[in-house]
């Protein structure tokens, strides 16, 4: 099976279970608490994050059995690993997007590159880099995951 495809294939499951994962799986007190200041916000992601990461891991292990991806599993392994990270990084904005001060290593992020007056303006302006943050990661996950043998 070609790299494509095993790309195509690893970028799919992981979109769609990123969503089980987020929606469906993590529970609420998660992600109440989860852009929280301190230890229990930081519990509360890595509680999350784990949840998460257990979804996409059980997703892309039955594809690759139903479909026959032939995944390295080192690879894979790897790719979960970025998604895990990245994911960690912009869920402790949760509910942080408009917050003044230092914030957080995302907020201050999209403040650099020029989004501060989109987040003082529009209050779904986090909500959506939040997204878009998540999507391009899983973009890069997939590449590693579906790589080479």
């Amino acid at each position: 099976m070609s790299t494509a495809v095993r790309f195509a294939a690893a970028y799919a499951v992981l979109t769609a279970s990123h969503e089980v994962g987020d929606y469906w799986v993590q529970r609420d007190a998660e992600a109440v608490a989860k852009g929280g200041h301190g230890a229990a916000g930081r519990a509360a992601c890595a509680r999350h994050v784990a949840s998460y990461t257990a979804t996409q891991a059980v997703a892309l292990i039955a594809a690759d059995r139903a479909l026959g991806l032939g995944l390295n599993w080192r690879r894979a392994a790897a790719g979960l690993v970025v998604s895990a990270v990245t994911h960690y990084i912009a869920d402790r904005s949760g509910g942080r997007w408009r917050e003044p001060g230092p914030s957080t290593a995302l907020v201050r992020f999209a403040r650099r590159t020029g989004h501060e007056g989109w987040l003082e303006r529009d209050p779904g302006a986090g909500p959506l880099l939040d997204q878009a943050w998540h999507k391009g990661w899983t973009a890069v996950a997939a590449v590693v995951a579906g790589g080479g043998r």
